[in-house]
């Protein structure tokens, strides 16, 4: 029971983390400059950015454990989409590293962490079988 206790928690503190990963997005995407780049660039991070949070949820909600390596794979490509958009924006002088960094280090911490879940889920599940 302990055990259910806490993942449900670790869920719900992941859940506030991808929500305010999306509201560091959309904060962020709205200090870019106006140029046709930047606004095709911007566009690509802002649905990466607000997508990791949503299939977070959704892998909460997944009925099996296919489903959620599955859901999980998508925050993973997600929030690694979230780092490549983004050091694109450095690269071609949309913004500076320094206000980069936050996304990319949170973009980064998320992937690793979706990275940790995918493997426990998938060693987890050799273990039941």
């Amino acid at each position: 029971m302990q055990n259910a206790k806490c993942r449900l928690m670790q869920q719900r503190d992941l859940q506030i983390r991808t929500k305010r990963f999306a509201l560091q997005v959309i904060g962020f995407c709205e200090q870019l400059p106006n140029d046709e780049t930047t606004a095709i660039l911007r566009k690509q991070l802002l649905r990466a950015g607000t997508s990791v949070g949503a299939n977070y949820r959704a892998a909460c909600r997944a009925k099996s454990t296919p489903a959620f390596i599955s859901k999980m794979g998508d925050v993973l490509e997600e929030a690694d989409e979230c780092g490549y958009w983004t050091e694109l924006l450095v690269d071609s002088r949309k913004t500076d590293h320094t206000t980069a960094a936050p996304i990319v280090r949170e973009a980064n911490e998320l992937v690793a962490i979706s990275i940790s879940s995918i493997n426990t889920a998938k060693r987890n599940s050799k273990t039941t079988v």
